[in-house]
């Protein structure tokens, strides 16, 4: 007999859509625009005493407002700009109990029981107090792995899930065009394919298989930015993107694509505008493009502040947020627009059923997420050296040896005096990037050598100089201990590590550059040196005639002038970074990184990215325009050779050897140039790439899946397999006629 006292919603076995709609017909319309309002910042709702938590008045007050709450943002944030740190904020070990008593309040305040979403940011590891933090999005990119990737992003889901969250913002979408932007650290590079790869691995990693649910250490995913942000003019902050629609749909939208393929559960729409219009605005990017091309079924999000941003062309707040909600927009982030919706529906400006058609989509994840049956998390934290283990591993696939001209690497056996000098060497606050929360403890690169030295190896070191400034008296300190060594490591770069005295815009965006910030939200700049101090340093400590090996901890490809013996780039390689990369300085691992952006000669040449359109740029007349170590470079410690590619059937086929003395890895990257299309083509696009690993004098075939069904065109297009995009305009290449 069917029980007809309790709703059809709280039947976890019917149907999800069938308790979406039982539950929809029970709500007012105040209830209902409640869901769709992600006002409150999350580390608002509590305050930390000595006897526990506490629940503040605003989270009452907001509760109250719309007899519950559709969403809680950063409950979990620890910052600079939230003020959360080890002394007020939850730790690893009491957040699921944080958790549980805003859930508790929030199911309580709503007359039908429904539970809030907890949205956390997850940029590069869950931004909380003990999350594990990760490589920043630029060096996994410069590790082309996508299924390490996966691994770690699947712990980053674990962790956030068994601390009572549920979805997770991630940048993933950006495209770095522009290195001036403080935010290329957020992007995998500045290519469309391997964005998307990485992309497939992210939702996979934290969502799991694609179904109807997701399992308890599985986290959602809202991918960040939707689109095209990474192009705005100047390489500043939320301008405006000149974007055709071509270059659009060919650079700046194949990652979201395949997101949403691979059944991603959220998109956030971005801050720029498309050809005129802001993306939390523009229904031909959010309806049209998104959902009825694509079909995507899933959520949209606004950014921070992004819906309000709308009243500058409709007027006031109330036609904002109509505009918002009838573009796509299912829920807003801090806005006011969108607690305005009852009175847009009593103007005419909205209609019910568009918010209804939102309201389905929310509590369509709270029901796929088993919110009704498991408000409070049950699941235990995954092990914390587990996360470091994958941490380590992706900084360690993120160095990247640019050039070895001085032959100074690995460190050879004769090496006994190592001056480790620099403003990055003693320090790990600035190894790791942007959107982290405070951190208990890290590894430097000058506490990475002398943990992995050879005993006996007298390892001294000097700063030089800070960060910034102009400040040069520590430099003679510097050059007597690079004059007293075998080998000097010279630690440079820049940081995205933000301070209390930052002065923050509305939406957490750094309004100015204190201390040592060099990069980061908020942080462009208009060139790319890394300031006199740095350079003045590395003249003086090369001048010594000791051989020199330049590391860069950095968020943006810098200017660097090549006057050491060797240079590499470590990205911001997050807390243990200088583990991984004092392990590739004395040889215990190999430099396995590639570049995912090309890097400058200088500011001027801008832009220098390689799939350009294929015309004959030429040359300036003051200065070369090819970059200075161009997309896919990466030496190894190692030589290896590349036999011609074969086509056999659907796959392209290549031989690999390894022709040095030391195992190694080698990515095999498929470019194509296409030779008969309807547009003007690009003069090179990644297609495919592999990572191939092979001891001394090991050979090996890679086996590459070429699908003609994605080039989208008949005729004949050009392979090219080589170790970087500039080998790849150098190589023999393999031409393949379409099939019709």
């Amino acid at each position: 007999m069917t029980d007809t006292t309790t709703p059809l919603y709280r039947d976890p076995n019917a149907p999800v859509d069938t308790r979406v709609s039982d539950l929809l017909a029970r709500m007012t319309l105040r209830e209902k625009v409640g869901q769709l309002n992600q006002r409150m910042y999350g580390w608002n709702a509590y305050r930390r005493t000595p006897e526990g938590f506490h629940l503040t008045d605003a989270l009452h007050a907001e509760t109250t407002r719309f007899a519950g709450l559709g969403a809680l943002y950063g409950l979990f944030r620890a910052d600079a700009w939230s003020g959360v740190d080890h002394t007020n904020g939850p730790g690893a070990q009491d957040s699921a109990a944080l958790a549980e008593l805003v859930q508790r309040h929030v199911i309580d305040s709503s007359r039908l029981g429904i539970p809030a979403l907890f949205v956390e940011e997850v940029p590069h590891g869950h931004m909380a107090l003990d999350g594990t933090v990760l490589p920043v999005n630029l060096a996994v990119g410069a590790t082309w792995d996508p299924d390490l990737y996966e691994r770690a992003a699947a712990h980053a889901a674990a962790e956030l899930r068994a601390r009572g969250a549920h979805l997770a913002l991630v940048s993933a979408l950006d495209i770095a065009r522009d290195p001036r932007w403080g935010r290329t650290e957020e992007c995998f590079g500045e290519d469309p394919h391997l964005a998307a790869r990485l992309t497939e691995a992210l939702v996979h990693g934290m969502q799991g298989e694609p179904g109807d649910g997701f399992a308890a250490d599985k986290a959602p995913v809202v991918l960040k930015h939707f689109a095209g942000q990474g192009a705005t003019v100047g390489g500043r902050n939320s301008a405006e993107s000149e974007l055709g629609l071509r270059e659009l749909h060919d650079i700046h939208l194949p990652a979201a694509r395949a997101g949403v393929r691979a059944g991603a559960a959220a998109v956030m729409s971005a801050y720029n505008e498309v050809d005129g219009l802001p993306c939390s605005g523009n229904r031909a990017l959010l309806h049209q493009l998104l959902r009825e091309d694509w079909g995507f079924e899933g959520l949209v999000m606004a950014d921070g502040l992004a819906v309000d941003r709308l009243a500058r062309i409709t007027g006031d707040a109330v036609s904002a947020g109509a505009l918002a909600l009838n573009a796509g927009v299912d829920l807003s982030l801090w806005d006011e627009g969108f607690t305005h919706l009852e009175e847009a529906v009593g103007r005419g400006l909205v209609s019910e059923a568009t918010v209804d058609a939102a309201v389905v989509r929310v509590l369509r994840l709270k029901f796929r997420l088993g919110l009704f049956e498991r408000p409070y998390s049950t699941g235990e934290l995954p092990q914390a050296a587990q996360g470091r283990e994958l941490s380590t591993a992706l900084a360690r696939g993120a160095v990247t040896l640019l050039h070895n001209n001085g032959g100074v690497l690995p460190v050879p056996p004769t090496v006994s005096r190592i001056s480790v000098i620099g403003p990055q060497s003693a320090t790990y606050a600035h190894q790791l990037g942007d959107y982290t929360a405070p951190q208990r403890s890290g590894v430097s690169v000058l506490d990475g050598l002398r943990r992995l030295a050879p005993t006996g190896t007298d390892i001294r070191h000097a700063s030089g100089c800070a960060l910034t400034g102009d400040d040069l008296s520590g430099i003679p300190e510097a050059v007597a201990a690079a004059a007293a060594s075998d080998l000097a490591v010279l630690v440079l770069g820049g940081s995205s590590a933000r301070t209390p005295d930052t002065d923050f815009d509305a939406n957490g965006a750094a309004r100015n550059a204190v201390s040592e910030m060099t990069c980061g939200e908020g942080v462009d700049l208009a060139g790319l040196s890394l300031g006199r101090a740095q350079h003045a340093l590395l003249d003086a400590v090369t001048a010594t005639g000791t051989p020199t090996a330049v590391v860069l901890i950095q968020g943006r490809p810098h200017v660097v002038p090549e006057r050491a013996g060797a240079l590499l780039t470590a990205w911001y390689p997050g807390p243990w970074g200088g583990e991984a990369i004092a392990e590739v300085l004395l040889g215990r691992a190999e430099p396995t990184g590639r570049l995912p952006v090309s890097v400058p000669r200088s500011v001027a040449q801008l832009p220098v990215y390689y799939n350009h359109k294929d015309i004959e740029y030429g040359s300036y007349v003051d200065a070369d325009a090819e970059p200075l170590y161009s997309f896919g470079h990466g030496l190894s410690y190692t030589t290896f050779e590349y036999g011609p590619p074969r086509l056999a059937g659907d796959v392209i086929e290549v031989d690999v050897t390894n022709t040095g003395k030391r195992h190694g890895r080698s990515v095999v990257q498929l470019y194509i140039r296409r030779l008969l299309t309807p547009v003007w083509p690009r003069a090179l696009e990644l297609h495919a790439f592999q990572g191939v690993e092979l001891a001394p004098g090991e050979s090996r075939t890679a086996e590459i899946p070429f699908g003609t069904d994605q080039l989208e065109q008949v005729g004949a297009v050009e392979i090219r397999v080589a170790r970087s995009a500039r080998d790849a305009l150098a190589v023999e290449p393999l031409v393949v006629r379409l099939r019709a």
